[in-house]
């Protein structure tokens, strides 16, 4: 049985819900709320399991591992089918460079430590921490649209008409725009690609408020 230690508004928790889902893999799920108690992250019990203090977390056998990135890497090579990443090793390589600019770029300066550190040692309000989102998501979405727009063909979902890799890491991060109140009316490809996965169950059942820790 995997166990995933997550939170129901984390980004990287939210792509390995929609990789679980694609895959059809069944996991039990252990809440670990960011906010309450001062964070249930930072107690002993958890971080003894991730030293990072962070979400998620997975746990398969005696196998623990953190990182959205790596859990995704495990699922594809643990249960191939169906594949988040293209036969041809350039497409690969097209694909995690759009994935890496979320997951390593974007997301890691919307993470919630960040912003309690612009509150608490640079006196930001919601406001100012709203504009630094909006700069550095928009800024990177923006990339995004830049590399969609550059494909040989136009599909459905990031790099082809089934979703993968790419599709997995945006939309989490559209959520997490809309949150922050970033403006997307110049990306309708990102915007065209975000409502064809969430058409899909798999990335509608991953939702932030349909999980049963939301609040």
């Amino acid at each position: 049985m995997i166990r995933f230690y997550g939170y129901f508004r984390s980004s990287s928790s939210y792509r390995c819900r929609i990789a679980f889902n694609l895959k059809g893999i069944d996991y039990d799920f252990v809440p670990v709320h960011l906010l309450k108690d001062g964070g249930e992250q930072k107690k002993p019990e958890y971080r003894e399991r991730n030293p990072q203090m962070l979400v998620p977390t997975l746990e398969a056998g005696d196998m623990v591992v953190g990182q959205s990135m790596a859990i995704l890497e495990w699922l594809e090579e643990k249960y191939p089918e169906p594949a988040f990443l293209p036969d041809d090793p350039d497409d690969r390589a097209r694909v995690r460079a759009f994935a890496d600019i979320i997951a390593c770029d974007i997301h890691p300066l919307q993470n919630l430590r960040v912003l309690s550190y612009l509150r608490e040692n640079y006196g930001e309000d919601q406001e100012g921490v709203e504009r630094w989102c909006q700069r550095w998501i928009g800024d990177g979405l923006a990339a995004c649209e830049q590399l969609l727009a550059r494909r040989e063909k136009q599909t459905t979902f990031c790099f082809g008409e089934t979703p993968g890799l790419a599709d997995i890491c945006l939309v989490p991060q559209v959520f997490s725009a809309h949150r922050f109140k970033v403006d997307l009316a110049a990306m309708p490809l990102v915007r065209g690609i975000h409502d064809a996965c969430e058409a899909l169950p798999a990335f509608a059942e991953a939702h932030p408020s349909k999980q049963p820790d939301a609040t």
